[in-house]
């Protein structure tokens, strides 16, 4: 701790660091924890890198699609490296402290990264939208600079937006409890410890959390409706069997990641322990960048082929 003065001249003891108290697992489970959290970050690290090289190394894959695809990708390997590194780190102290500085950044780049992601998740869906409903007209309207123009627009957004959050969790005052019954440094958790006035990080939360989480959802649950309907229309069952297992793949991932942040955010509840919100945060952070990989791509007949196209040309030039 540290003794500061307040605007009003009084001392006052402030926080400069806080405890991270990590996952609520008994000191027996923590090896068999570790290992299986170690081995889903590295599955999260090796499946989203591998998709990135292929999208960039194959040109058939020079599309709309897996430039979307490509950039969310990168934003699900940054997302969980925000915090895994750091949870397994902390699993192996004794007492894992997070300074004060190392945790507004932490939460900055939480911030970004999750936003990053919800905004990709709605172009994803707008793309496979038009290339189903209208897909005479699919190069058209997915050109190059619209596509473009998309991704500058996400990065932008998800920028000043984790910088307002940032900048207004910097005004407050923490002042005896530091510790966060967290493994990382969430915004909720934070907001809890605060000793000031909290009412207008709140409504910025409501308001904010609105327009980044529930709009966005809305619209890519409007996008899928579109696309089944259009698909029912096609008199094609082995058709209508696919869109159905990819659409439901989607769905169930995309309702995994916004229902969790929607509920834990949005619509928080007194009721709600500390264990039920880590479990919740471990959805959306862990789980969700792990499974993009293998939903949106491995599964996918033209990263499939991307990757046979790859091997067999390395293989080649290191013959030659």
């Amino acid at each position: 701790m540290s003794q500061i003065e307040n605007m009003t001249g009084r001392n006052q003891s402030v926080v400069s660091e806080f405890l991270l108290l990590g996952l609520p697992l008994d000191p027996d489970q923590q090896p068999l924890c570790y290992v299986l959290f170690l081995a889903m970050y590295l599955a999260t690290v090796l499946g989203n890198l591998l998709i990135i090289m292929l999208i960039r190394l194959d040109p058939h894959l020079h599309t709309p699609m897996y430039m979307f695809l490509s950039n969310l990708s990168f934003s699900d390997l940054c997302f969980s490296s925000v915090t895994m590194p750091k949870l397994l780190h902390n699993m192996q102290c004794q007492v894992p402290f997070i300074p004060y500085a190392d945790c507004l950044t932490q939460m900055y780049f939480f911030l970004f990264f999750g936003d990053l992601e919800s905004f990709l998740l709605v172009a994803m869906a707008y793309d496979r939208y038009v290339a189903i409903c209208f897909p005479l007209h699919y190069t058209t309207i997915m050109s190059p600079k619209f596509c473009l123009s998309l991704v500058v627009l996400s990065w932008v957004l998800t920028t000043f937006h984790a910088m307002l959050h940032t900048l207004l969790m910097a005004q407050l005052w923490f002042c005896e409890d530091n510790v966060i019954p967290h493994f990382f440094c969430d915004m909720s958790a934070l907001l809890k410890l605060a000793c000031s006035d909290t009412q207008v990080n709140e409504l910025v939360i409501l308001i904010m959390g609105g327009l980044i989480l529930v709009i966005p959802f809305l619209l890519i649950l409007m996008s899928y409706a579109r696309i089944v309907s259009s698909i029912i229309k096609v008199p094609s069952a082995r058709g209508i069997r696919k869109a159905f297992s990819t659409c439901g793949s989607h769905l169930c991932v995309v309702s995994l990641f916004y229902g969790t942040l929607i509920g834990l955010y949005l619509c928080p509840s007194s009721n709600n322990s500390a264990v039920k919100e880590t479990v919740m945060a471990m959805m959306y952070t862990v789980v969700t960048p792990m499974l993009n990989p293998f939903i949106y791509s491995l599964r996918n007949r033209d990263m499939k082929g991307a990757l046979g196209r790859v091997f067999r040309k390395n293989v080649s030039s290191f013959h030659l």
